[in-house]
């Protein structure tokens, strides 16, 4: 499969996050959502955090539907 480059952006108040990934690092990206919630120095919080992992986890739903077509 190909490595594609893809990103994630939140859109909060006059804040801008994107979270930019290869394809295939959906786990990495997993990782840094929390990491981002975790630091008090930002914004980002944990419903931040849900919102962008249910877009991801919606994301690779499409994704998967698409290849089960492909093979039909």
């Amino acid at each position: 499969m190909k490595r594609t480059k893809r990103q994630l952006i939140l859109n909060k108040g006059t804040e801008k996050f994107i979270f930019r990934y290869d394809s295939g690092s959906e786990d990495e990206l997993l990782d840094a959502l929390i990491e981002q919630a975790k630091d008090k120095r930002t914004d980002f919080d944990w419903f931040d955090a849900a919102v962008l992992s249910f877009k991801l986890t919606q994301l690779l739903i499409g994704q998967a539907d698409e290849l089960l077509a492909i093979e039909k």
